[in-house]
């Protein structure tokens, strides 16, 4: 009897240190069969209970925003189906069966949804006027605009009704998450913006395809995305003789930010037979230039790309007067992604151009081409800023 009681002291011990130790719950251990791993993406995996009983699924998403602590836990979204129950002890986002009625934040979501045939699940975007996707703006009064992040019309947001929120995040967790926990309305983080491959930020449409119920044709559509981009890099002059230097960005408050050698913006020229003119960036994120660096850089390329606002050479020259004699000014050889850009503002290069990276670098291979910049035809988001 008394190594019994001592057994229960010990056992009750144990239990209450275990709590005071702030050790929580992982669900991972019951949701541990691999249901989905991507071949691009860095930020997220898909995961099946490790007893095939039902369908549920758990998304992490590992990188909801750039810079995010790779130790930092995974943001997850519980996806039950089969009448499958949460366990008690989960507390993180949870859906039921399918996402019915949606609330986009951001455009590039309402692309993949797009690919998928799902854009009828969308009841809230965050600016009407900047949505370049047709369906959407042919029903537009019939979508709750919920503003942006920051100043969120939280009435309009209840009034859509949605069972789901796409989040993203920049530098950190967005401002909205609390007020969604709130309002017990579940939220998810789509990262494809923290993306470094163009193939990488459309693999994230597989995501949004388990959640509205798609899951085959989400990974079929990602198939046949990869499979074109790469047939087009395959085509690309990288081989064929010098790579063109390439100049990228133009200057925000009198500084010039660099991205680093291995984002997306790198990545779509290296795939299409340029080379970038600020390889030392090995930060992981950009970094700022002084004009006077800017210049230099920009002095030994040959062509110079995503000049911001600037869509005509007169823009480009106010802005940075003293470029007027770099070698892609005088060549004529500038373009920007700015050819798709709406009355509002809106540029599609950001929306549908996260699902069609093959037609960016389409346009990049053009671009990089020896032929005369007035007889470069048939872009799909570029234009040449003259």
């Amino acid at each position: 009897m008394k190594k019994t009681y001592t057994f229960l002291i010990l056992a009750a011990v144990m239990l209450f240190l275990k709590s005071c130790s702030g050790e929580r719950y992982d669900i991972s251990e019951e949701y541990s069969r691999k249901a989905y791993t991507p071949s691009e993406a860095l930020g997220f995996t898909i995961s099946a209970p490790k007893e095939d009983s039902n369908r549920s699924l758990l998304i992490n998403v590992t990188r909801a925003w750039q810079g995010e602590d790779s130790m930092a836990a995974p943001r997850r979204l519980l996806l039950l189906r089969d009448g499958a129950a949460a366990p008690r002890e989960f507390r993180g986002q949870c859906l039921r069966d399918s996402a019915e009625r949606i609330v986009v934040m951001s455009s590039s979501h309402i692309a993949m949804l797009d690919a998928i045939g799902a854009t009828d699940k969308i009841v809230g975007v965050s600016g009407t006027d900047y949505i370049s996707n047709s369906s959407l703006q042919a029903r537009r009064s019939s979508l709750a605009d919920v503003g942006y992040e920051g100043n969120v019309d939280y009435e309009a947001l209840v009034g859509a009704h949605p069972d789901l929120v796409l989040l993203y995040g920049l530098n950190g967790a967005s401002p909205m998450e609390k007020r969604l926990e709130q309002l017990g309305i579940p939220y998810i983080y789509i990262g494809d913006y923290t993306e470094q491959s163009p193939t990488g930020k459309a693999e994230w449409v597989v995501v949004l395809a388990e959640i509205t119920g798609r899951g085959q044709l989400g990974r079929e559509c990602f198939r046949l995305i990869k499979e074109r981009y790469d047939s087009v890099a395959s085509n690309s002059v990288q081989a064929k003789g010098r790579r063109p230097r390439v100049m990228l960005n133009t200057p925000y408050s009198d500084t010039w930010f660099m991205p680093p050698a291995d984002s997306y913006a790198v990545r779509l020229i290296e795939d299409a037979g340029g080379e970038y003119v600020y390889t030392q960036n090995k930060s992981g994120a950009s970094v700022p230039v002084d004009i006077e660096e800017a210049y230099i850089l920009a002095s030994g390329a040959d062509i110079w790309i995503n000049t911001g606002t600037a869509s005509t050479a007169g823009e480009l020259l106010r802005q940075c007067p003293k470029f007027a004699d770099v070698p892609a000014v005088r060549s004529g050889r500038v373009y920007n992604n700015t050819l798709r850009v709406n009355a509002a503002g809106g540029n599609d290069y950001w929306e549908s151009g996260v699902m069609q990276p093959d037609l960016i670098l389409s346009d990049l291979i053009k671009i990089f081409s020896e032929t005369p910049p007035d007889s470069i035809e048939g872009l799909n988001y570029y234009q040449r800023v003259k």
